[in-house]
C-alpha cells in the first residue's frame, strides 16, 4: 500500500457546492431586482393606456386591392365610429354583465385571480383542452392596449402583469371597467360599448353626425346609458368571440350565450327572478336590426367581411389603429364586371343578387357581391345568406356516386317516386315528381344532371347514403351543417348555404378534386381574402395548401357531365365560347334561383331572390318565373365574358401568345346526345327586348317564357333546376 492519504473529494465538492449557492443567490437577486425594475418602469406607462391615448396614437390600416397600382379600397380605423364614455355614462347593468361572464371576482383581486386561474387550470386537464380563461378583465385590458400599440416584446406576458398590477393600485375599478369597455371590440365593425349598443340596438344620435375627434366629451343622447338586462348580457357575450357568437351569423349560438350571461347574473343577484325570466323572452337582434357603423370602404361587403378575419387573427388594437397594409385578393376589374352584370339583368326588377368569385389555382375571392347597398342593408349575402341551393346541391350527390364507382352512363327509370322514409316504420314517405311531370321513361346518370330529373337524383341519392352527401360536401368545402333527410338529395335543406361556400366547394371540382386554401384564411381552411400583411411587426404572407378530397379521374368525369348543364341541358344561357361546367338550381315557388359555375380560372356562385324574406319570382323574369337558368346563368356568363376580355387583355400586356395555355383546355366529351329538356330549362336564345349592355361580351336573352305555376312537391325537396 502507498504512503499517501485518500483524495480530497469532499472538500471539492464541497467549494463546489458553495460556489453554485452563491451564484444561485446572485440569480436570485439579479431576477428580482429585473423584476422589480420592470415593475417600477412600466407604471410610467399607465398613462399612454388610456383610451383617450390610445385613440389619438391610431393609425389607419388600409386594404389594398390585387392589382399592380395597389389600389386602396378601404381604411380601418376604429375611432372613425367610436365614442369613449366617461365613467357615468355605462349602464351598470352592462358593467355587470360583463363581470359576470368574464371576470366575476373582479371587485375582490388585485389585478391578477390566481384562484381563477387555477380553477380554469383544473378545467382544462379535467376536459384535456383549453376550456376556460384565467384572465381578469385588467388583464385584458392591458393586453387589448399594449397590442393597439403594436407592442409584441418577448417579455409581454410579464409585461402584462406588471402593469395590471401598478393599475389595480393607481386606478378605481370603475376607471378600469369603463377604459375596458371603451377599447373592446363587439364584431360588426362596433369597436366600444357605445358603438355596440348603436350598432346591435339603435339609439343614440345618428352615426353619420357624429364627429370622431375630440370626442372627449360624450354626446347629449348615450345608448349604453340606458342598457336593459337582454342587451347587456348579449353585448357581454359577443366579447368572447364576436364571429362565434354573433346574432346575424349564428342566432342559436348568440341566444344561448346571452341566457348563459343572464344565468351568471342571477346566481350573482346582479338581476331578479322577473328581470331574468322577461330577458329569456326577448329575441336576439337579427339581420334587420344590426346596423353597422359605415366603413370608409369602396367595397364595404368585401371588407367587413375581410375585417373580422384580422381581427380574430391580430386582435382588434392593431387592426384598427396600428397602421397596417393588408394586401388582399379583390381583384377591382373583375369586381367592377360583377356588379355591372348584376345592375345590367336586375336593375330595377325587385329580386337582389348575390356573387362570388373565387380563383380556382388558390382559392382567392376575386370578387363579392354581399347586396345592392351597403348602407341601406348592411347584412352580407355573399357569407351570410343562408338560402336554400336547390338542385345546385345535386353535384355533391353526383361526386358521391362516382366515388362509390356509380358510371355516369348507369340507367335510371325516370317517373314519379315515393320512398319510405327510413325510421318511421314505413308510415311516412318521400315522394319525388319532376317540373310539371315531365318525365323520359329511362335516363342515364349524364343525362339526368343536364335536365335536372328529380326522380332520378333522389333514388341516386338514397342509394349512395345521405350522410356520405354531406360528407363529401363537408369534405369539398362546406361549412353549414347539412341535415340528412332524405330531401337533402335534391336541395332541400333544414339551412340553407350561402354563396361563398358554395363557390369555394365547387372549385374543389374545378380542380378536379383538389381544394385549394392558405395559411391566412380564417382559421387556416377555406376561401382566402388576404395576401399579405405588414406593420405594426407583423410580415405575414398566404401560403397555399392543397388537399385532395377525390381522385382525379372523378373530377374529369365532372367536369364532362357539368359540362353537359351548359351545352344541352338547364344552363344553356351560360355559354361563354370555352369551356364552362356548371349546375343551376331553382327552390320550390321560385324562392331561390342559382347558378354556380366554372370554367379553368374561376368559380362563380350566383345567387337570385328576394333577400328580406323568401317571396315567389313567379313572374319576375319576361312575365315568367325566375329559375336557375334564367338571371342566374345570363349574369355568370355576362361576368365570364367580362372576364375572358380582362384575361385576353392582360395577356396582351404581358407579351402572352393567345394560344400559350391551349395545351391546357380540358377537353369537352358531352356524351351522348341529351333528350329535350323540360320547360324548367332555360329557355333557348332568341329576339326578346334589349337589356342593358354589361361589362364584357354580348348578353344572351332568352326568348319570352309563359308564366307558369310550379309542380307542387311534398316535404321539403324543391323544384328542378
Amino acid at each position: 500500500m502507498g504512503n499517501g492519504g485518500p483524495p480530497q473529494y469532499p472538500r471539492t465538492r464541497l467549494k463546489k457546492l458553495r460556489l453554485a449557492f452563491i451564484l444561485f443567490g446572485l440569480s436570485c437577486l439579479a431576477l428580482v431586482s429585473t423584476v422589480f425594475g420592470m415593475l417600477m418602469a412600466v407604471a410610467s406607462d399607465l398613462p399612454a393606456l388610456e383610451s383617450q391615448a390610445e385613440y389619438r396614437k391610431a393609425k389607419n390600416s388600409v386594404l389594398l386591392a390585387d392589382d399592380k397600382e395597389r389600389t386602396e379600397i378601404a381604411k380601418l380605423t376604429g375611432n372613425l365610429n367610436r365614442i369613449l364614455l366617461t365613467e357615468d355614462k355605462i349602464s351598470p347593468m352592462i358593467e355587470n354583465a360583463v363581470i359576470a361572464i368574464e371576470d366575476r371576482r373582479f371587485y375582490e383581486h388585485e389585478g391578477v385571480d390566481y384562484r381563477g386561474i387555477a380553477r380554469a387550470f383544473w378545467q382544462d386537464i379535467r376536459r384535456q383542452k383549453a376550456v376556460q380563461g384565467g384572465s381578469t378583465i385588467t388583464q385584458q385590458f392591458v393586453k387589448n392596449a399594449l397590442s393597439a400599440q403594436g407592442n409584441r416584446s418577448v417579455f409581454q406576458k410579464l409585461r402584462e402583469a406588471a402593469l395590471a398590477y401598478h393599475m389595480e393600485r393607481r386606478w378605481s375599478k370603475q376607471k378600469i371597467i369603463t377604459q375596458y369597455l371603451n377599447s373592446v371590440y363587439f364584431g360588426n365593425g362596433a369597436y366600444g360599448i357605445e358603438s355596440a349598443m348603436r350598432t346591435y340596438f339603435g339609439g343614440g344620435d345618428d352615426q353619420d353626425e357624429l364627429e370622431a375627434l375630440g370626442m372627449a366629451e360624450p354626446q347629449p343622447e348615450i345608448a349604453a346609458a340606458d342598457a336593459s338586462p337582454a342587451e347587456a348580457a348579449l353585448l357581454a357575450g359577443l366579447i368572447a368571440s364576436p364571429a362565434m357568437y354573433d346574432p346575424v351569423e349564428n342566432p342559436k349560438r348568440a341566444e344561448a350565450r346571452r341566457n348563459l350571461v343572464l344565468k351568471r347574473m342571477l346566481e350573482q343577484q346582479m338581476i331578479s327572478r322577473a328581470q331574468y325570466d322577461d330577458a329569456l323572452e326577448e329575441e336576439v337582434p337579427d339581420e334587420n336590426d344590426v346596423h353597422p357603423p359605415s366603413p370608409d370602404s369602396d367595397e364595404p361587403y368585401f371588407s367587413s367581411w375581410l375585417t373580422q378575419q384580422l381581427v380574430d387573427r391580430y386582435r382588434p388594437g392593431v387592426v384598427f389603429g396600428g397602421g397596417l397594409k393588408i394586401k388582399t385578393t379583390l381583384d377591382p376589374e373583375l369586381q367592377a364586371a360583377a356588379e355591372q352584370a348584376i345592375a345590367g339583368r336586375l336593375g330595377a326588377i325587385g329580386p337582389a343578387a348575390s356573387l362570388v368569385a373565387i380563383e380556382n389555382k388558390s382559392g382567392e375571392v376575386k370578387a363579392m357581391v354581399g347586396g345592392t347597398d351597403f348602407d341601406e342593408t348592411p347584412f352580407n349575402l355573399a357569407t351570410n345568406g343562408h338560402r336554400q341551393p336547390g338542385s345546385a346541391f345535386k353535384p355533391f350527390t353526383l361526386i358521391a356516386a362516382l366515388q362509390k364507382g356509380i358510371s355516369p352512363d348507369a340507367v335510371y327509370a325516370s317517373h314519379e317516386k315515393s320512398f319510405p322514409v327510413p325510421g318511421t316504420g314505413g308510415k311516412e314517405h318521400f315522394n319525388v315528381s319532376n317540373y310539371e311531370d315531365q318525365y323520359y321513361g329511362s335516363a342515364s346518370l349524364r343525362t339526368a344532371t343536364a335536365v335536372s330529373d328529380n326522380s332520378v337524383y333522389a333514388e341516386l341519392g338514397l342509394q349512395v347514403g345521405t350522410e356520405r352527401i354531406a360528407r363529401i360536401a363537408h369534405e369539398m368545402g362546406i361549412r353549414t351543417p347539412i341535415s340528412t333527410n332524405p330531401a337533402m338529395t335534391l336541395g332541400g335543406l333544414e339551412q340553407g348555404l350561402t354563396p361563398l361556400e358554395m363557390a369555394y366547394a365547387y372549385s374543389t371540382i374545378a380542380n378536379r378534386g383538389v381544394k385549394v386554401s392558405g395559411s391566412l384564411a380564417p382559421g387556416g381552411s377555406g376561401p382566402v381574402a388576404i395576401e399579405r400583411v405588414e406593420g405594426a411587426g407583423i410580415e405575414d404572407k398566404n401560403d397555399r395548401k392543397t388537399e385532395r378530397v377525390f381522385s382525379t379521374e372523378i373530377g374529369e368525369t365532372a367536369h364532362q357531365i357539368l359540362a353537359g348543364v351548359v351545352l344541352g341541358g338547364t344552363g344553356e344561357a351560360a355559354q361563354i365560347g370555352e369551356f364552362a361546367a356548371g349546375k343551376t338550381g331553382t327552390t320550390e315557388n321560385y324562392g331561390d334561383a342559382w347558378f354556380v359555375g366554372f370554367n379553368e380560372e374561376l368559380t362563380v356562385a350566383v345567387w337570385v331572390g328576394y333577400p328580406d324574406k323568401l317571396i315567389p319570382m313567379e313572374t319576375e323574369y319576361l312575365g315568367g318565373p325566375v329559375a336557375g337558368g334564367t338571371y342566374p346563368a345570363e349574369i355568370w356568363q355576362d361576368l365570364m365574358s367580362s372576364w375572358i376580355e380582362i384575361r385576353e387583355q392582360r395577356d396582351l400586356e404581358d407579351g402572352k401568345e393567345d394560344d400559350e395555355d391551349e395545351d391546357e383546355a380540358v377537353p369537352v366529351t358531352p356524351g351522348p346526345s341529351l333528350p329535350a329538356p323540360p320547360a324548367e330549362a332555360a329557355a333557348p336564345a332568341g329576339s326578346a327586348p334589349d337589356a342593358p349592355e354589361s361589362g364584357g361580351g354580348a348578353p344572351r336573352q332568352p326568348a319570352p317564357q309563359q308564366p307558369r305555376q310550379p309542380a307542387p312537391a311534398p316535404a321539403p325537396a324543391p323544384a328542378p333546376a
